[in-house]
Formats: structure tokens, C-alpha cells, sequence
């Protein structure tokens, strides 16, 4: 069994990491830590977990004194940079999935994150853990950034187009909407329910800072640079990613279609619908699969429909298929492949 250890394991994403994880066959989760929650049983805190976990939390610098042959991080931004190196030293495996390691570019991550990077020798050989971009890196890495959420509903709808050079480079628009668990699990004004509930907003307009990640990988899948357009939203729901994607190309909608269906026939958690289908959050909530769908269009954009839960495809269930991949297990250990039915 594979010891692993959870950074974090109270917001969303850890708490979710640890449900799956206390399912999965081939890992023994031995340690979860949080300062806030130290001596805590995860149980009292989180009760839809007592049937599978009997933990306590522990203070975060405890963890990393434990045995654990790789630890996750589902820490704030700025929190794994500040261990990786002496757990890497150590000869653990390290699975980020905050933004850490996301970006090559120490100076973007600065300027996007307002910190210094505390390693920045470790960017280059961090592996961006999109097993669909990078798994053949992804399974000899001893170090994954897990993308964000977005990037992955926007990486997967885009990435054939780009690996083709069947597509404008120039032209690119991403259009995507976002439960409210997207932002963490914390106390904030706008992520009250009066305040998110029969609401529909913008924000991070130019700016977000997904956007540089987002454009890094489409540039990877490219071979070159992409001008891409990227507008978030928050949706008045709990969880999910619509991610509506635009872009030019002089394909027609069989070709398209058949590129998609191709490029991912072997790829178990992508989901390439039939023509003009239209994938919905609740359509993959609870699983590990990213939907697609295709909308060709005479003289207009084709346009792409990818459907992601913000909270395994995009967070949890990515890290579990990177790790799988990094120990050699079954890429679906652990994970399930069926979304809830509401």
C-alpha cells in the first residue's frame, strides 16, 4: 500500500481528495494535517466522512515528519514552495494542487500571485499534471503541479485543434462558468448564498490568474505562442465548470469530429458526445470525466462545449490519476467514471 499524506485536507478539494482516496485500493492514507484543526478527528469536522476515515488532523509540520511516500497539497497558494524542496530531498513524491508550480516563468508567478517563488529551481522540472497533455512526464515525475480547474475544462476542449495546427492561434476565446466552490472554502461576502444565489457575475476580466497557466499549456500543445481570451464566471451553483470555447478553423464538422474522437478514443476520462450534443454540469458531477462537444458552424467559430466537476476533474480525481500514473498503478485506480444521478 502506498502511504500518503493530505496538506490542507479541509477545503473542498482536500476533503474531497480524502473521500476518494480513503476508497482507493492500492493507497493507506496515514496522515492529514491542518493547523486550525489540529487534534480534531476529520470526522467531527467533516461527518459525511465517518464511515471511511479514522483521523485525526494534525498540525502541517508534523505531517511532514511522517512516512508518507507522497503527500498532496491542498493548501493555500505560497504553502507547498515553502516544503517541496526538503520533502524531495527526503525521496517523497509531491502532488500540488495549488498553483505552486503551475507556472515556468518565476517572474509571471510574481507578478500573478504577489510573491516571490521561495524555489524557483524546481519550475522547470515540475511536471504540469494534465496526464492527457504530459503522461509519459507525469509517470517518471517526482513532482506534479496539478492544474486548476479551469485550465483543465479550456486545456482539453481546445488541445486536438492545437495539436493538428488545424486552428488560428490568434483567435482563441474561452468563455467559462464556475460553481461557487471554485473559490475555496472560506468566509467571504460574495460567496454568501444571498449573494451568490439567482446571480450570474464576471470577474477577473484580463486578468485571472489562470490565464497565463491556461495559455502556457495551449502554447506546449501548439508549439508556439496562442492569443487566447479567457473571461471567468460564477454560476449560482455549487459546483461544475461549462467551459464555452471559440475558435477558427477551416475543418469541416466530420473532420472535427473525427480529430476529437481520435485524439481521445484511449484517454479514459475524456468524452467526446456525439455532434451538437450539449454537456452539463450535473452530467459529470461526482466524476473524473471531462464531456465534450462539438458545434461546427459555416463561416463562424466552431464552437466547443467541455463540462468538468470543478472539484475531481478539476482538482481531486486529477491529482489521484497523476499519482496513479507516477506509481504505476491503473490510471482509473480509485476514481470513479459514473457521475451522480442530481
Amino acid at each position: 500500500m502506498i502511504q500518503a499524506g493530505i496538506v490542507g485536507a479541509t477545503g473542498y478539494t482536500g476533503v474531497e481528495l480524502l473521500r476518494l482516496l480513503s476508497g482507493h485500493p492500492e493507497v493507506e492514507v496515514i496522515a492529514v494535517s491542518s493547523d486550525s484543526e489540529a487534534g480534531q478527528p476529520v470526522a467531527d469536522v467533516h461527518p459525511h466522512l465517518r464511515a471511511g476515515v479514522d483521523l485525526a488532523y494534525i498540525p502541517h509540520q508534523q505531517l511532514y515528519e511522517t512516512e508518507c511516500e507522497v503527500v498532496f497539497f491542498a493548501a493555500p497558494n505560497g504553502t507547498a514552495m515553502q516544503q517541496v524542496p526538503a520533502l524531495l530531498e527526503q525521496g517523497r513524491r509531491v502532488i500540488d494542487l495549488a498553483a505552486d508550480f503551475r507556472l515556468r516563468d518565476p517572474q509571471v508567478w510574481e507578478s500573478h500571485y504577489q510573491m516571490p517563488h521561495a524555489c524557483p529551481e524546481l519550475l522547470e522540472e515540475a511536471v504540469y499534471g494534465l496526464p492527457e497533455l504530459n503522461r509519459a512526464q507525469v509517470s517518471q515525475a517526482r513532482l506534479v503541479a496539478n492544474p486548476g480547474c479551469y485550465p483543465t475544462a479550456v486545456i482539453l476542449g481546445l488541445l486536438p485543434l492545437l495539436e493538428s495546427a488545424a486552428v488560428d492561434l490568434d483567435h482563441l476565446v474561452a468563455d467559462a462558468k464556475s460553481g461557487i466552490s471554485g473559490a475555496g472554502r472560506q468566509a467571504s461576502t460574495p460567496l454568501l448564498m444571498s449573494e451568490a444565489m439567482e446571480n450570474f457575475r464576471a470577474y477577473g476580466v484580463h486578468r485571472h490568474r489562470h490565464g497565463p497557466e491556461i495559455a502556457q499549456a495551449l502554447g506546449q500543445a501548439a508549439g508556439g505562442t496562442v492569443q487566447l481570451t479567457f473571461t471567468p464566471h460564477v454560476a449560482p451553483m455549487i459546483r461544475g465548470i461549462l467551459a464555452t470555447l471559440y475558435a477558427w478553423t477551416e475543418l469541416s464538422g466530420e473532420a472535427i469530429q473525427e480529430l476529437y474522437e481520435q485524439r481521445y478514443d484511449a484517454e479514459p476520462f475524456v468524452d467526446v458526445m456525439p455532434p451538437e450534443s450539449l454537456p452539463q454540469t450535473k452530467n459529470v458531477r461526482g466524476s473524473n470525466v471531462c464531456r465534450i462537444a462539438l458545434h461546427p458552424g459555416e463561416g463562424k467559430p466552431l464552437i466547443v462545449l467541455s463540462a468538468i466537476d470543478n472539484l475531481i476533474k478539476g482538482a481531486a480525481g486529477q491529482a489521484i490519476q497523476n499519482m496513479n500514473l507516477m506509481f504505476g498503478l491503473s490510471e482509473q485506480a480509485g476514481l470513479p467514471q459514473i457521475a451522480l444521478p442530481a
